[in-house]
């Protein structure tokens, strides 16, 4: 059988980051690793091909090669799923959907023309799948009662990947996440209980990596990596010394909740374990608002406390918000400025409230008559000009803050000065501290140095991003100063300084573009206002 496993192009949002991938040369941030995944569980006999249409179009050798079309997707990926559907179905192929959004809009996805569609985890699903193929079978959806457990997964095949077309690999530990958020949908799909892959299937997955000649950044795509401490702990016990045993090859990001920073032993221990960055999800510096979403474990510790305990102990911070949660007062965007003026978070993104399929939320948006059916799941992210369901407070005043917030925080001037507080902030690396105390540099196994062509890439994106902020832009010589700046005040992290340089570019473009949107959302509030509906903050202390 020969397969064609396709993930779709993904729609312009904060996390495509095409400028950041254009510095660097790359198509795309992250390859597709629930395909690559799902290859390594198919036949060893079957003839496979992975097409990820974010970083190369499909070819008519693509088309005419392929027996079985596999296309997977998450909400975001809504409308290019139903496109490339449409198509392989008029080229007369057998199509199988799976992932998140065949998963939580089964009927939806079938519409589209899914001849097969399988709903959950690939690892004790596909069985059944394959079975009906072999059958002869035309249709079926197929679905396991129980979550499948992680330490059977088989190596993703990352020989099917093209690495030159990727920013990042990427690596899952767990599955699932303890906390139990309203609006999130990992526990619908994934769980509450982390499932765990061992140790060893990890440094396995590494290795793998390491053999194929992949050197780079690698993002370690777990739910919550601190959702299973005592997991997370064993694993940086055995990444630490793998990572100093192959010359560090790898760095690594990942992403955790708040709590993360009222660890200080775990933060040290992914240090050393060579992670720089970790996405958390702040949501809202309003706790009335945190508690309504059951975000408590926001409330638990202090927010501002608990991200300036991670900036400070070396792990960069990628903060996450929400406009448009249940409760919220007029001036939430200003609020959420204000919290990431006071942390300095150079890069966060602010996002208006989108329900997904499913939670908890939705749910209750439909118990309470608040959901837009014709307007569910939009797939515009970033950009949404609509909320898909009737806030408790005007939805032209969340959209117009939701807008005034990029335009804010991202104002290039501005940011400068917050990406260069943040990085003096940050301690030094070991290196420069031990090299302080004037003892010598831990011994390690001879580095996997830089390829020519990877240096050559790394200057060139230097130097694009000086002509970009140094020469061109209007703070120029702010640019500058606050390059030296960190050059003679904290060395040791000017890489990281740089790195959140070149993202500010891609902030900058999401600035650009909210203008455009706000005066598309002022355009249609005009014509077609939307009334917010009664508070609903009983119903929501109840399921609190």
């Amino acid at each position: 059988m020969r397969a064609l496993l396709i993930s779709p192009r993904n729609e312009n949002s904060f996390w495509t980051f095409p400028e950041q991938c254009l510095f660097a040369g790359r198509k795309t941030v992250c390859p597709p690793m629930g395909l690559i995944t799902v290859a390594a569980l198919l036949p060893p006999d079957w003839e496979l091909r992975v097409a990820d249409l974010h970083a190369r179009s499909l070819t008519e050798g693509d088309w005419e090669w392929a027996e079985i079309v596999m296309i997977t997707g998450m909400m975001v990926h809504r409308s290019s799923f139903k496109e490339t559907v449409a198509e392989a179905k008029r080229r007369g192929k057998i199509v199988v959907a799976g992932g998140p959004y065949p998963t939580s809009m089964s009927e939806d996805a079938l519409a589209a023309g899914c001849d097969f569609l399988v709903r959950g985890e690939a690892e004790n699903t596909l069985p059944a799948l394959l079975e009906a193929l072999k059958e002869g079978k035309t249709r079926g959806v197929f679905e396991h009662p129980e979550k499948p457990d992680v330490s059977t997964s088989p190596i993703p095949r990352f020989d099917l990947l093209r690495f030159d077309d990727y920013m990042v690999m990427a690596v899952q530990t767990s599955r699932g996440c303890p906390f139990d958020c309203e609006f999130c949908d990992v526990v619908n799909l994934y769980g509450r209980k982390p499932r765990l892959k061992t140790p060893e299937q990890v440094i396995a997955e590494l290795e793998t990596l390491v053999r194929l000649g992949f050197k780079g950044d690698i993002i370690v795509s777990d739910d919550n990596f601190i959702g299973h401490k005592a997991h997370a702990r064993a694993l940086l016990a055995r990444l630490t010394p793998w990572n100093k045993a192959h010359g560090e090859p790898f760095g690594y990001w990942t992403q955790a909740s708040v709590n993360l920073g009222q660890d200080l032993e775990m933060i040290d221990l992914m240090t050393a374990a060579n992670f720089s960055h970790v996405l958390v999800g702040i949501e809202s510096p309003d706790v009335d608002v945190l508690a309504g979403a059951r975000k408590f474990h926001n409330i638990k510790n202090p927010l501002v406390e608990s991200v300036n305990n991670i900036t400070r102990n070396g792990l960069s911070v990628l903060g996450s918000f929400i406009l448009g949660l249940d409760g919220e007062k007029p001036g939430a965007g200003e609020r959420i400025c204000s919290f990431i003026e006071l942390t300095d978070l150079p890069v966060a993104t602010i996002n208006s409230l989108q329900a997904a399929p499913n939670t908890s939320l939705w749910n209750r948006l439909i118990s309470e008559q608040r959901l837009v059916a014709d307007e569910a799941m939009t797939g515009e992210g970033t950009f949404a000009r609509r909320l898909n369901f009737i806030p408790t407070r005007p939805e032209s005043q969340i959209l117009g803050e939701h807008g005034a917030a990029w335009d804010h925080l991202y104002e290039p001037s501005r940011f400068l000065e917050r990406n260069y507080r943040y990085h003096v902030a940050m301690r030094p690396t070991r290196a420069a501290m031990a090299r302080s105390r004037g003892e010598p540099p831990p011994k390690r196994k001879v580095s996997h140095k830089l390829s020519s062509r990877q240096k050559l890439r790394a200057l060139r994106a230097f130097a694009r991003l000086c002509w970009r902020q140094g020469v061109r832009s209007s703070c120029r010589l702010k640019f500058w100063r606050c390059l030296f700046g960190i050059l003679k005040r904290n060395p040791s992290r000017f890489r990281k300084y740089v790195v959140a340089c070149v993202m500010g570019e891609d902030m900058f473009r999401i600035r650009a573009a909210l203008h455009q949107s706000m005066n598309a959302i002022a355009g249609n509030h005009a014509g077609h206002a939307r009334p917010a509906a009664a508070p609903a903050t009983s119903l929501a202390g109840e399921q609190s």
